[in-house]
């Protein structure tokens, strides 16, 4: 008999459809793999929207952010910027390659305007809405009522027939 090396979440390989439905740390977790999707949300403001996403440790130059069909993108690689000997080497948590994410836009925003930038690890991408999407103001004005002596004065005549 053969004694394999027992990994954890190893029995759940065959199940990747469901990978989809967990959250990206549970999965990796469950299965003990490392590649690896940064943490989303997306936000719904009064004239934008506002996508953030954590990417500690990466460089701008290494993200790619696209909008194709309504369907926004973001590529990129986080990098192992270190060298280990395999001696010095004890165990590590983190994770490295490249990862994608997409997800679909509302219907109501404007992709030709859309901006993205890079601050302490956290990639903010502002989508702005599009014109006829955002809420407008409409002013009421007084109307001009008629005259009341002009309503009292005039007569009503009875048509007669000729």
């Amino acid at each position: 008999m053969t004694l394999e090396r027992w990994q954890p979440g190893w029995s759940l390989r065959p199940w990747r459809p469901f990978r989809e439905v967990l959250s990206p740390g549970l999965w990796n977790m469950l299965t003990n793999e490392r590649d690896w999707l940064p943490a989303t949300e997306m936000v719904e403001l009064k004239d934008k929207y506002l996508i953030k996403a954590e990417m500690p440790g990466i460089n701008e130059e290494d993200i790619e952010v696209s909008v194709s069909d309504n369907v926004l993108s973001i590529k990129g690689e986080k990098k192992c910027d270190c060298e280990i000997s395999e001696e010095n080497y004890y165990f590590s948590e983190r994770s490295y390659g490249s990862f994608s994410r997409s997800m679909t836009l509302p219907n109501n925003t404007d992709p030709q305007n859309i901006a993205a930038t890079l601050d302490n690890g956290i990639l903010e991408i502002t989508i702005p809405k599009s014109s006829e999407a955002k809420p407008k103001k409409v002013s009421v004005i007084k109307a001009a009522k008629p005259k009341k002596t002009d309503l009292n004065t005039q007569s009503i005549k009875p048509k007669t027939q000729s």
